[in-house]
């Protein structure tokens, strides 16, 4: 039987939800509709959302099932993971991926409303929080967290970026809650805000830091690495849909692992293809989903992470976001484990690469990494116009940012590049002799 893949825009205005919404029920035509939640521009949920989507490998997947049944698959694209969790617990959305504090509040929405939910796999994570960083605009004056005090900050309140603005304020000394003047907005909202200076500074997720940095609209202030704790995107499943429908769950872990590969394995055709369909820079998707972006792309669900789940209860709970969540029922990796089947425990088992500085030269469908900083800055200084874009790794966290975004610092013959002014003066401060210098300037000394 033929399975066909449906746009959104289209099914969801058209598509009566008690025939074929989210529920996964047939229509009157026999057709199966799987309704699918995600956010195209949170591009660490990729291989769950658009990536997976542009390939057609959960169509192909369910093609392969044989069991006589029509399949139609819905794709509904949000901004953030609220919108997918209200429509997971209205029963109207079967399968969604979002970042782990909104699937943290799907989690306590899910039983809140007797709809449980469980989160059956992972799409992008970093070990250290580098996925969420805390900008301000290109001319502010402001250089550590500390300066915050007394200003606006933007945020979108639930998600993983305001668990770090919280985090990292509280590291700092400063109140988050008394001592700056957060303003709860979407990731869109909050950078247009920054622009026109109605917020100092502005702390988001993937991949607005980057795309701000990438147009010259913001800078970092604070990289989320620094926390040294684990951030993550992952898919979380009604419970009721998991049940009734677990070859079609099989399938999407299969697709989404599928994908996964295909990115780990042509990560510059991945972040073009992103790029295309969400109308992001490529060059940003890169920082994030590259060989060596600030994310690691896999779907076991590692006990590290689960970990981290748990120690981010409590910064919703004090926010009176949720109550108790019980992150152990929560998180389920039966399905996972199946649909991966013996490559589970070597998945679960492996640990990210180690980040190398990385030129994407014009016109070229592969990259070329370098050994160091300094190596990089002299091939970038001998083939001016030449270059797409240059990244290199944050000396203290391994963040990957743009070279020329990055705040160097000059060690005796040592160039070293950061992703936060405030880490790169704790450097020099700590080693004699060392001074913060311009990207221009670390190009003269590396040529």
């Amino acid at each position: 039987m033929k399975r066909t893949a449906v746009a959104a825009s289209a099914v969801v205005l058209l598509a009566p939800l008690t025939a074929c919404g989210g529920d996964a029920r047939a229509g009157d035509d026999g057709t199966v509709t799987v309704t699918v939640g995600y956010q195209s521009k949170t591009i660490n949920t990729v291989t769950a959302g658009t990536l997976l989507r542009s390939l057609g490998y959960f169509e192909k997947q369910l093609d392969a099932l044989g069991d006589g049944r029509r399949y139609k698959v819905v794709w509904q694209d949000h901004a953030t993971g609220a919108p997918i969790t209200a429509q997971m617990t209205a029963g109207k959305t079967d399968i969604g991926s979002m970042g782990d504090f909104p699937l943290l509040i799907n989690a306590a929405r899910g039983q809140q409303l007797n709809r449980p939910t469980r989160m059956v796999s992972v799409t992008g994570y970093n070990l250290r929080g580098g996925l969420n960083t805390v900008v301000t605009a290109p001319d502010s004056k402001l250089t550590s967290l500390k300066d915050l005090k007394g200003k606006k900050v933007s945020t979108s309140v639930g998600s993983a970026a305001d668990g770090t603005l919280v985090r990292a304020l509280q590291r700092a000394g400063i109140d988050p809650a008394k001592d700056i003047e957060k303003l709860n907005q979407q990731p869109a909202v909050g950078a247009s805000a920054l622009s026109a200076g109605s917020a100092d500074a502005l702390s988001q997720f993937v991949a607005w830091p980057g795309l701000l940095a990438h147009q010259g609209k913001a800078k970092a202030l604070y990289d989320g690495a620094q926390l040294n704790l684990p951030t993550f995107h992952g898919v979380a499943v009604r419970e009721d849909f998991a049940k009734k429908h677990p070859a079609v769950l099989d399938a999407f872990l299969k697709a989404q692992a599928e994908a996964t590969d295909y990115l780990n394995e042509r990560p510059v055709a991945a972040a073009e293809k992103v790029a295309e369909a969400t109308g992001l820079p490529a060059e940003v998707v890169y920082l994030y989903n590259g060989a060596h972006g600030i994310a690691t792309f896999d779907p076991a669900i590692k006990p590290g992470l689960v970990s981290a789940l748990k120690q981010d209860v409590s910064i919703l709970k004090s926010a009176k976001l949720t109550g108790d969540v019980d992150v152990d029922a929560f998180v389920d990796d039966r399905y996972v484990r199946k649909a991966l089947g013996a490559s589970y425990a070597e998945r679960v088992a492996s640990a990210p690469p180690t980040p190398e500085s990385e030129v994407w030269p014009k016109g070229a469908a592969r990259t070329r990494t370098f050994a160091s900083p300094e190596e990089l800055l002299r091939h970038v200084a001998a083939h001016p116009g030449e270059v797409r874009a240059a990244y290199v790794p944050d000396a203290t966290t391994g963040t990957f940012w743009f070279a020329d975004k990055a705040v160097w610092v000059a060690d005796g013959g040592k160039l070293l590049p950061f992703v936060a002014p405030a880490t790169a003066r704790a450097y020099a401060a700590r080693h004699d002799g060392a001074r913060v210098i311009s990207y221009a300037e670390a190009l003269e000394r590396a040529s």
